[in-house]
C-alpha cells in the first residue's frame, strides 16, 4: 500500500476512535489483517461462547481459524456444512445469548456512526441487545463521509455484492443495480444505524488498514 494512503488510513482511524469513544464505544486500529485477527483472538476469553455472523471480512482474515485453537471458545456456527435450515436459524437463535460476538459493519462514518442493512435482521438485533460483547471488525475501505454516503455504500454496493455472494435471484443479483425490488430474496430489509450505547465499552470497532469485506 502507498505510504500516503497508510498515513490517511492510521490518522483517519485515530479519528474515527475519538468519536467511538465519545458515542461510548470502544474502538483500536491495526494496520494490518494479521495484525488484527491476532489482537481479537486475544480479546476473546477462554471458555467463552462466540457468535458468528455472515462476514466476508473475518473470513478472508483467517479469523474462525485461530479461534478454533483457543482453548475451551465455542464457537456458534450458523454456517457449518451440512445444517438444515431449520438448524441454521436455531443456532442464530442461540447467538443472542453468546458471550461474544463477531462481525463486520457494512459501513461507518467519519463521526463514528455504525451503518447497517440485514435481509432476516438476525445480525443487527445481536449487534443492539443480546451478546455481551460485540466486535466488528471493519476495514478502512467501509468508511464513509456521513449517514447518506454509508447508507449508499451499503444499498448501492454491499448488498448486491452480498446478493451475488450468496446466490440469490433477487434483481440486483442479476444486473448489479439495486431497483427496490420486492423479492422474496430481498436482502435490504431492515436497516440499523447504531448512533451509541448505554453500556459503554460493550461494542469494540477494529479498525484494520486493508481493504476487507464489502
Amino acid at each position: 500500500m502507498d505510504v500516503h494512503q497508510e498515513l490517511w488510513n492510521d490518522r483517519t482511524a485515530r479519528s474515527i476512535i475519538e468519536y467511538l469513544e465519545s458515542r461510548r464505544m470502544e474502538g483500536s486500529y491495526a494496520s494490518s489483517a494479521a495484525q488484527a485477527r491476532e489482537e481479537i483472538v486475544a480479546m476473546v476469553p477462554q471458555g467463552a461462547s462466540v457468535y458468528r455472523c455472515g462476514s466476508m471480512t473475518t473470513t478472508g482474515m483467517g479469523l474462525w481459524e485461530g479461534l478454533v485453537d483457543k482453548p475451551g471458545v465455542k464457537i456458534i456456527d450458523p454456517y457449518q456444512v451440512g445444517l438444515s435450515p431449520e438448524e441454521a436459524m436455531e443456532r442464530r437463535r442461540q447467538g443472542m445469548l453468546a458471550d461474544v460476538m463477531i462481525a463486520s459493519s457494512n459501513a461507518i462514518t467519519l463521526d463514528g456512526r455504525l451503518v447497517n442493512l440485514d435481509g432476516s435482521g438476525n445480525r443487527i438485533a445481536a449487534m443492539s441487545f443480546g451478546p455481551r460483547k460485540v466486535i466488528l471488525v471493519v476495514g478502512m475501505n467501509k468508511v464513509a463521509a456521513d449517514l447518506k454516503s454509508a447508507m449508499a455504500r451499503v444499498k448501492h454496493y454491499a448488498a448486491p455484492v452480498n446478493a451475488m455472494r450468496l446466490g440469490y435471484k433477487s434483481p440486483c443479483a442479476e444486473t448489479g443495480v439495486c431497483l427496490e425490488c420486492r423479492s422474496p430474496q430481498r436482502i435490504c430489509n431492515m436497516w440499523s444505524i447504531i448512533e451509541g450505547h448505554m453500556a459503554r465499552g460493550r461494542i469494540h470497532v477494529k479498525l484494520v488498514g486493508e481493504n476487507l469485506g464489502y
